[in-house]
């Protein structure tokens, strides 16, 4: 399966220059699968300390858009984020959207709360399980930014077979989304690979950090930079189940006490 990651610039819009040189680079590198960068529409809503109600429907609005815009790249599968409401407030939603059906991945557990990233606020915590999915016929788990950092979920993506783990990030400079990313590799016997969303607009959390690809034992294949902001790679599902023979995937999952 041919694989692309992407950074995305903070503030992105599903119409536009920026959109059509996106689709162009797309469409150009021809994946079977795409994954961008977490929440990739519009604002980051998090940078506000207080919820507002009214900037939360704009954001739904425009990621239905997005989606739509997503489906139009003719991608046969496309993994992304979208805000999506729990009474007063939101969820962090994974799905997939392939062809014109939008099918549900996962729910972000892990919300952080500093300046520039207040998701306590604004988002409520995802209550499902960490379940694997059937993506262009990989087994394909979601973690969703800061759930990257806590590698017992990739180690139980890894034993329940899965031979992709998906990342969308929207990090400040100097995460260590690497170093999780190396180890998420190494206890899953996965590959996994992240998104991420990129730059600063009006006064918001400035983002960086690029999308990355890891193999199953934990080696970087490749990162996106400024200049290639596009990167694909060609997945080898029989790689992962080797791995997953290997020291540690073969190893029990640890009884928490």
């Amino acid at each position: 399966m041919r694989v692309a990651f992407v950074e995305w610039p903070d503030g992105l819009l599903p119409t536009g220059p920026a959109w059509d040189r996106i689709a162009a680079a797309v469409e150009l590198a021809q994946p079977d699968l795409l994954i961008t960068d977490q929440l990739p529409f519009g604002p980051w809503l998090a940078a506000a300390p207080r919820f507002d109600r009214e900037a939360a429907a704009a954001s739904v609005a425009l990621h239905a858009e997005g989606l739509v815009a997503l489906a139009a790249l003719d991608v046969p599968a496309v993994v992304t984020t979208r805000p999506v409401w729990r009474g007063d407030r939101f969820v962090n939603e994974g799905v997939v959207i392939e062809g014109d059906r939008v099918r549900f991945l996962h729910r972000k557990h892990v919300l952080p709360d500093q300046e520039g990233w207040r998701e306590t606020v604004w988002y409520e915590p995802g209550c499902e399980g960490f379940i694997t999915a059937d993506i262009m016929g990989m087994r394909v788990g979601m973690l969703i930014c800061t759930e990257l950092m806590f590698s017992e979920w990739a180690r139980h993506y890894g034993a329940q077979g899965a031979e992709l783990i998906v990342v969308p990030r929207a990090t400040p400079p100097g995460s260590p989304c690497q170093i999780a990313a190396a180890m998420a590799a190494v206890v899953s016997g996965a590959y996994v690979i992240s998104s991420s969303r990129v730059g600063q607009v009006d006064g918001g959390p400035l983002f960086g950090g690029p999308g990355f690809a890891f193999a199953p034992d934990g080696s970087l294949l490749a990162t996106t930079s400024a200049e290639t902001s596009l990167r694909v790679l060609e997945l080898d599902a029989g790689l992962s189940r080797r791995q997953k023979r290997r020291y540690p995937c073969y190893l029990s999952e640890p009884v928490l006490l």
